[in-house]
């Protein structure tokens, strides 16, 4: 799929998706779509600025589900087929011999922003982007966002937009947690809108050396050709929460029984 035809995905209206403890000191939201991003890609939709729904007004458990569901979606697949633009341009400069002034610049700003450390415009650093600059499977997505947010329902959630737990260590950065020790410094993050909480999300699984068993798991997967998956990709959130293994059995349990997989296969058909 060519760049060109990959973005006119991204403006598909919002209404076409509807029936379908991380250590993290996020930059200002805002800063996210404008500090690195190419210039093909499209405007953000007006829908990324809206905050959370009510969702505790449900009285089903099952249409409760579906309209977190139905509203993540869309800002997980926006956020994902952003990435794809950029790592697709990536692969573009690898096939380089020379670059310009102004691909080494968007390199160099890439690597600062993922942790890279390589040369910059270095065969090394551009394979370091590569395992880095890369997609988080909806499925996996989901899963945290629910079992995070209980189902966007908690504080950091509704006052916060934060749906993943996402710390910050600045003061007044985000909301005290009232259970924070004493002596305690960190902050639950506030996003301005449930998107960048989601943007935020993919690059702490993408930058953080907490996670680097993910990111190989996702470039072995890619490198055999296989469709990763958020059940296969689970096994890299050993450090995510201090609960460990119980914790990604329960991620996987929330994909399994949510039939959350449906997703990582409808993102992956849009690709095709």
């Amino acid at each position: 799929m060519t760049l060109i035809s990959r973005a006119l995905l991204l403006c598909v209206p919002l209404v076409l998706f509807a029936i379908a403890g991380a250590l993290y000191s996020p930059e200002p939201p805002e800063s996210e779509d404008t500090d690195i991003a190419l210039g093909s890609l499209p405007k953000l939709p007006e829908w990324t600025a809206d905050g959370l729904p009510d969702f505790s007004g449900y009285q089903d458990t099952t249409e409760k589900k579906a309209a977190f569901f139905s509203f993540l979606y869309p800002r997980i697949e926006l956020a994902n087929n952003r990435i794809l633009l950029e790592r697709e341009y990536l692969q573009s400069l690898s096939g380089k011999d020379e670059l310009a002034d102004d691909e080494l610049e968007w390199l160099e700003r890439q690597a600062d922003r993922l942790r890279v450390e390589a040369k910059n415009g270095s065969p090394k650093q551009l394979e370091q982007l590569t395992e880095k600059l890369d997609v988080i499977p909806p499925s996996l997505i989901m899963a945290q966002a629910a079992n995070e947010s209980a189902w966007g329902t908690s504080r950091f959630a509704t006052e916060g937009n934060n749906l993943f737990g996402q710390w910050c260590f600045t003061r007044g950065c985000g909301l005290v947690p009232l259970s924070r020790p004493e002596g305690a410094n960190h902050e639950v993050a506030k996003f301005s809108s449930p998107y960048y909480s989601v943007r935020s999300y993919i690059q702490n699984l993408n930058r953080h050396p907490a996670y680097q068993q993910l990111r190989s798991i996702r470039s072995a997967a890619r490198a055999d050709g296989d469709a990763f998956s958020g059940i296969a990709l689970a096994q890299g959130l050993l450090s995510y929460s201090e609960r460990g293994e119980e914790y990604i059995k329960e991620i996987r349990a929330m994909i399994r029984y949510n039939n959350l997989e449906f997703y990582d296969k409808q993102f992956r058909a849009q690709l095709d």
